[in-house]
């Protein structure tokens, strides 16, 4: 899978994946999916078994409108 086909897969999930290999402007080209959830605490929880991977975790869904805050 790339990064398009996990965001459409996981819509509105968030991802951790390992990054295989990425482009010289760091853009990942081979990833390999480690573990996805609705919610952001598993993914959190995930990231402890693969602390020796490089890793990439992000979210699919929309990034909120203006005046809104976001923690991640």
């Amino acid at each position: 899978m790339n990064l398009n086909e996990i965001k459409k897969t996981f819509k509105n999930e968030w991802v951790l994946v390992e990054i295989i290999s990425e482009n010289k402007k760091g853009t990942p080209t081979e990833i390999k999916l480690l573990e996805h959830s609705k919610n952001r605490d598993d993914t959190y929880s995930a990231m402890k078994k693969y602390l020796k991977k490089y890793t990439y975790h992000f979210y699919t869904g929309k990034i909120p409108q203006k005046k809104y805050a976001v923690a991640f």
